[in-house]
């Protein structure tokens, strides 16, 4: 692993031997706080449901996800290229954003039901913004005298954009869709946790009814590992897609 990986393991290794010497100690009562070997062994003997239960919420996520910047995208490519639309719909985004999901979670499932349509819709609110704010910042902060050069050689707007804007973007699109694919899986679990037949978040309210913590921290460490692959993954994407960027980089 790189070197620059050391201190984070370290601390985390250290934050879980705290941990286990605070539950060790009998100083907060196991029923309140399990230890990280109860979550480990809780963890191992619920493998099955989690995995099953992680295969739809992994499949909401996705789908959402996808449609997410399919929508993101299409957002910031019209209201860059149409000022009109950028004045009229960007304080609309932003207002968009100041409504918490899980005000939004239950009126999506009275509307859609308890299926995956008003999961996948949520997701979808959740991961458009970050991609159509960071796109946007992205193709305006092109460079001016580029695309004035291109325009004066009779470059359209599309090889502009070709040429110019979309590759002065690709680092704001994968800092946004690294926030994308976070919420993506966090959208996922809370439009589960009010209603449906499956998905870790049906999971966590079914354990958390039986005040099962030890099984609650467990799939809580799952739902971070599974967001930590995600953004690992769009990482990776954006190794492949700009690796110019990290031939400086140990």
């Amino acid at each position: 692993m790189p070197r620059r990986n050391i201190p984070s393991l370290v601390a985390i290794a250290a934050l879980l031997l705290t941990w286990q010497l605070v539950c060790m100690s009998g100083l907060i009562p196991s029923y309140m706080l399990p230890s990280p070997v109860d979550v480990l062994r809780a963890f191992v003997s619920e493998l099955p449901l989690l995995w099953e239960n992680s295969l739809i919420t992994l499949q909401e996520a996705f789908i959402g996800l996808a449609l997410g910047v399919g929508v993101g995208f299409l957002a910031a490519v019209l209201m860059d290229s149409f000022d009109v639309l950028y004045k009229a719909f960007y304080p609309l985004l932003i207002i968009t954003q100041t409504v918490p999901s899980v005000a939004i979670a239950p009126l999506l499932v009275l509307w859609f039901g308890y299926e995956m349509t008003p999961k996948i819709v949520l997701i979808v609110i959740s991961t458009f913004f970050p991609v159509t704010v960071g796109l946007l910042d992205g193709f305006r902060s092109a460079d001016k005298d580029a695309i004035g050069l291109l325009r004066s050689m009779g470059a359209d707007r599309l090889r502009i954009f070709r040429y110019i804007k979309f590759p002065t973007a690709l680092p704001q699109l994968f800092s946004g869709l690294r926030i994308a694919a976070a919420y993506s899986v966090v959208g996922a679990v809370i439009s589960e946790w009010l209603g449906g037949f499956g998905g870790l978040g049906v999971y966590m309210t079914r354990v958390k009814k039986a005040f099962a913590f030890d099984k609650m921290f467990a799939v809580i460490f799952l739902i971070s590992a599974i967001s930590l692959a995600l953004m690992a993954l769009v990482e990776l994407a954006e190794k492949k897609c700009m690796p110019y960027r990290y031939l400086d980089k140990k």
